[in-house]
């Protein structure tokens, strides 16, 4: 490597719409002035030379889950020519969101889970309100809530994803995200860096092919203990995650009240950095000491 770190920003294409990602070109502008040479990265340019870059940090590859199968081939080659963080195995394992089932079977709090892979009948909740929304998604894409009474709404909801390819989840509905939010703790160069709260994605008879809003309302939360123990309990579980440079554990509280891990998020989240301003040195720090710099 040489004196001066050369590091990939990782994002996706926005084509002629402008950028969603708001921390991208601020970290860009504070990774340079620190001495690293620091670029924004389509991670589906095939012009670009991944072995060229010391370090190559995925920040908003927002359009990977429609792409499943080529973003995992293109993980698998970059980690190969180049440090990936997260690295590639994590990655490829954080993409599929049965990993909620692994974390269960480690004993982790999770939002109880069941997974309807295409060709699977439509077994739906008749007791309760629930949710649809597949296996590999991000912005609440292809998401619903539904109660009992709107089950032939879900089922074609069902199968529009089914024939599209993907695995469906099913979960209950957790109520209490109506009343205290959800909770994000973010993590990087393996301490809390900042937690956030958001109000609920999920308004009643929203399509699910509808654009939402993925963080509204969303403000500075000072996370409880208990929630710090889910979070690093979820992490601690996380195979290979000694080797995680960021990290966002998204929470909600269940009806006995205890938090529940919804999603883990190890590939490209947001990190609110707009609402945490005073996160962004340490942000810079943990990214050039990942570039041996």
């Amino acid at each position: 490597m040489t004196d001066t770190p050369r590091i990939a920003l990782v994002t996706y294409d926005p084509g002629p719409e402008a950028h969603k990602d708001l921390d991208l070109p601020v970290l860009v502008r504070e990774l340079a002035a620190s001495g690293a040479e620091t670029t924004a990265v389509y991670w589906d340019d095939p012009e670009t030379d991944w072995a060229g870059y010391d370090l190559a940090v995925i920040r908003s590859t927002w359009d990977y889950c429609w792409r499943a199968e080529e973003f995992a081939a293109w993980v698998t080659r970059c980690g190969k020519a180049t440090r990936l963080a997260n690295p590639a195995d994590v990655v490829l394992w954080n993409t599929d969101k049965r990993y909620l089932g692994d974390l269960a079977a480690a004993g982790v709090p999770v939002v109880p889970t069941r997974y309807l892979a295409p060709g699977d009948a439509p077994d739906l909740p008749d007791d309760q309100e629930y949710v649809v929304k597949p296996t590999s998604g991000a912005g609440a894409r292809y998401a619903a809530r539904y109660t009992p009474a709107d089950r032939e709404t879900a089922v074609r909801h069902l199968a529009r994803m089914h024939a599209e390819g993907f695995t469906a989840m099913v979960q209950p509905y957790m109520r209490g995200i109506d009343v205290t939010g959800e909770r994000a703790l973010q993590y990087f160069g393996g301490r809390l860096l900042h937690a956030s709260r958001k109000g609920a994605v999920l308004a009643p008879g929203t399509a699910y092919d509808a654009d939402k809003v993925p963080h509204p309302d969303l403000e500075p939360w000072t996370p409880s203990p208990a929630e710090l123990h889910v979070a690093e309990s979820a992490l601690a579980s996380v195979p290979g995650g000694s080797e995680l440079l960021y990290a966002r554990v998204d929470l909600i509280l269940g009806d006995d009240g205890e938090p529940r891990v919804m999603e883990l998020e190890l590939i490209e989240p947001a990190l609110f950095l707009d609402l945490h301003p005073a996160s962004m040195p340490r942000v810079v720090e943990s990214i050039l000491a990942a570039a041996g710099a």
